[in-house]
């Protein structure tokens, strides 16, 4: 359940966090450049646990537009396969269930992803606006390419490295810090279950889960 969370966090983060970088760097110091920048800085110094519960008041207590907490609703019952629910919905055939999951991951996949997604913005504007200042950036532009093309083929695959270098370790870090957002969302992984560890003080869940965290 952690790994399904944190792997769902981090491609909201990549599916955003990435194009604000982008469009921020291609639009340096315009309105949009420091709005991004500025949400980027707010949302990285917001308490993820305070976050979190204005979400869960506005989308799921407000609109009712997300589920309040858990994994899926408690009308479906899951063969557990491989574990993550996303794929075993599929492997039993039950869109409706599948479609369930996904409906009660949303929220806290956002709420944890804003944990990465201000750092991947700013990461990505920095090293773009390094990558544009470069020869063959100019000289793809001489020989009359798409601006488009010079950005997406040209720029950021060049740019991509130290981005793909954080994914990698804001991942292992997600696993890790997912216990505010599991416990907000009740949601049953490694975060939540070592938080009613150490309120029950049952130490040897607790140097487990450290141990996992750490590793």
């Amino acid at each position: 359940a952690t790994i399904e969370l944190a792997l769902c966090a981090t491609l909201f983060s990549l599916l955003i966090g990435i194009p604000a970088g982008v469009i921020a760097a291609v639009n340096r110091n315009s309105v949009f450049d420091h709005g991004v920048m500025g949400i980027s800085l707010t949302g990285y110094s917001m308490p993820i646990f305070w976050w979190g519960l204005l979400l869960i008041l506005l989308f799921s207590v407000q609109l009712g537009w997300t589920p309040v907490s858990g994994r899926i609703a408690v009308t479906h019952f899951i063969e557990p396969t491989t574990g993550f629910l996303l794929i075993d919905t599929l492997l039993m055939g039950n869109i409706r269930a599948f479609l369930n999951a996904i409906w009660h991951l949303i929220l806290p996949s956002f709420v944890l992803s804003t944990v990465i997604m201000p750092i991947l913005a700013r990461l990505t504007r920095a090293s773009m606006l390094e990558v544009l200042r470069q020869d063959y950036v100019r000289t793809a532009e001489a020989k009359g390419l798409r601006y488009n093309v010079v950005i997406i083929r040209h720029a950021l695959k060049n740019a991509l490295l130290p981005i793909v270098t954080v994914v990698g370790l804001q991942l292992g870090g997600l696993l890790g810090g997912a216990l505010l957002t599991e416990t907000i969302f009740s949601w049953p992984g490694m975060g939540l279950w070592t938080y009613r560890a150490i309120l029950s003080r049952d130490y040897p869940i607790v140097q487990g889960a450290v141990l996992v965290s750490a590793t």
